[in-house]
């Protein structure tokens, strides 16, 4: 239930600590103006008391009935004797109620009565006696407002107001935090596909300008190292290509054996495939530009050039729709699956190509001994081999690792998969990013 993003949890916490220290002010000050309240209430109570007490006292008793009806009928003051017979209902047993009645007790006497409905009328009905030890009493009823404590409204809006303002502010000051975070996140993920992501920029608090130089910094000297790579191993292509030409023709010139020419031909040829596998692998995307692409007709050309060259494909291609991609980053990729099918399977060779839940998988599968259980990541990095569960073929080991660089570079994976029946299944899955049009 806890979200996964840093900006949602730097607001909730950040959120229930405002509403953590709300309720507890709201509970302190309630606690500490119950008393002041209390005090307030019993000293109106005790003061109106007081003024009716006063004004029997002057008055004869014969004219004390009369009183009583002039107050109820000119002051709203009612006043009704207290009778044994009379049910009551106490008030409420809260710490503002007690406070109240321990006020009223100390300023009219220990002899003093509070109720919220006496007879079933309700009420804040106070008790009195005209002297201590007189034994008629009487009750004062006054409106129940008086005996409760009431919030203002006004208050509570300025309340949730000021509530709404922080929170916003709490919002504001998350995504201030974690906007370069996301900022970083996504470039370091387009540097763990191969690409070099574009320069953060260095604001914000000192320990973020801080990291943000430090992945600038990185992201330089790796684009930096990648240039010298791929300049470095194209100057060795270049050197090495001319003499391997050169003793290529004076082989076929000077060899007469057949075979031994044949041989060291072939042995010519694996050495230029070696050079250009390491290209390859140097120059993933060659710095080429995504590009919509039609998927069916790059695999039918892929298929028929396979074909030309004496290794017949099945192909099963679904309707596939055009897709942002490298095309010749991902022909290079699919070719270098159908090679390691080719060299270290055996039997009829698959190209199929299906659309599903927003990805394009390409497969390449054959009927060969397939890889043990557990090495298939391992086989994904550069120069790693397997000694005997795939033939005995000679490679660079450099195949699927060029496979799984255009598959990151594309947003998606490489998956080596047992082939139902025997044999592998090699998956490249690739994000379907359908361009635009208009």
């Amino acid at each position: 239930m806890m979200p996964q993003s840093l900006l949602a949890r730097t607001f909730l916490l950040l959120a229930a600590l405002l509403l953590a220290s709300t309720a507890v002010w709201i509970t302190l000050f309630r606690h500490i103006e119950a008393e002041p309240r209390a005090r307030e209430s019993a000293q109106l109570a005790a003061s109106a008391v007081n003024l009716i007490r006063a004004a029997l006292f002057a008055a004869a008793p014969e004219r004390r009935p009369g009183l009583f009806a002039e107050l109820s009928t000119r002051e709203g003051i009612r006043l009704l004797p207290a009778e044994a017979e009379d049910r009551i209902e106490p008030l409420p047993d809260s710490r503002f109620h007690r406070l109240m009645q321990r006020e009223l007790a100390a300023r009219l006497g220990p002899y003093t009565r509070t109720a919220a409905e006496v007879d079933g009328v309700a009420g804040f009905w106070v008790s009195f006696r005209l002297e201590d030890d007189d034994e008629e009493e009487y009750w004062l009823i006054l409106p129940p407002e008086r005996a409760t404590r009431t919030v203002a409204r006004h208050w509570l809006a300025w309340g949730a107001i000021g509530l709404a303002f922080a929170l916003v502010v709490a919002w504001l000051i998350a995504s201030r935090t974690s906007r370069p975070l996301r900022a970083l996140a996504r470039s370091a993920e387009a540097v763990g596909r191969g690409q070099l992501p574009d320069t953060l920029p260095e604001t914000g608090a000192a320990e973020l300008r801080q990291l943000a130089a430090a992945f600038n910094a990185m992201a330089g000297d790796l684009a930096r190292l990648e240039k010298d790579r791929s300049e470095v191993l194209a100057g060795i292509s270049h050197d090495l290509r001319t003499p391997l030409t050169r003793l290529r023709l004076e082989a076929e010139l000077s060899i007469a054996d057949e075979g031994a020419r044949e041989a060291v031909i072939a042995d010519i040829g694996q050495m230029e495939g070696i050079i250009g596998q390491f290209l390859d692998f140097a120059r993933t995307d060659d710095g080429e530009a995504p590009v919509a692409t039609d998927l069916g007709a790059l695999l039918t050309d892929i298929a028929a050039h396979q074909q030309r060259i004496g290794r017949p494909l099945r192909t099963d291609f679904a309707a596939l729709p055009p897709a942002i991609v490298r095309p010749r980053a991902l022909a290079r990729a699919i070719a270098n699956l159908v090679d390691n099918a080719a060299k270290y399977g055996s039997g009829e060779l698959t190209l199929s190509a299906t659309l599903a839940g927003g990805e394009i998988r390409i497969e390449v599968g054959d009927r060969g001994p397939g890889i043990p259980e557990g090495e298939a990541e391992r086989l994904k990095r550069p120069f790693a081999r397997l000694d005997a569960a795939r033939s005995n073929a000679a490679g660079t080991g450099l195949g699927l690792a060029i496979v799984d660089r255009v598959a990151r570079l594309h947003g998606g994976r490489l998956d080596l998969l047992p082939n139902p029946g025997g044999g592998l299944i090699a998956r490249l899955t690739i994000l379907a990013a359908v361009p635009r049009i208009g």
